[in-house]
């Protein structure tokens, strides 16, 4: 079982930080530069997870956790994908709104199954 104290969600957490952060500046940094350059193909698949909110309108938090699952599900594919729908849960709950959890499940889902 997962603890806090885990260097892969510890990992995880810092990268939702940088790519929250990139997304107010436009600009990745460094530690986010790896998935920053495949958004062109994973901003399509959010949109069509979730075709009821545009990017502009997500919780910026919510993006961020969904950029960071989609790069995993899609590019990265070294977890299992119920390891990155549960991670992506852990960090909606701990950063998101009261509704991220149940958005950022559902949404992962839907995209889950049309990749």
């Amino acid at each position: 079982m997962k603890t806090s104290s885990d260097p892969r969600h510890q990992l995880r957490i810092k990268l939702v930080q940088h790519l929250f952060s990139a997304s107010f500046q436009k600009k990745p940094d460094a530690a986010v530069e790896h998935i920053w350059k495949h958004l062109p193909d994973i901003d399509p698949l959010i949109v069509k997870a979730a075709p009821e909110w545009p990017l502009d309108k997500l919780n910026p938090i919510d993006l961020a956790i969904l950029r960071l699952a989609a790069y995993e599900l899609t590019v990265d594919k070294k977890e299992p994908h119920k390891v990155i729908i549960d991670e992506s849960i852990e960090l909606a709950k701990h950063f998101g709104g009261p509704s991220s959890p149940s958005f950022i499940n559902g949404a992962l889902g839907k995209l889950w199954n049309h990749i």
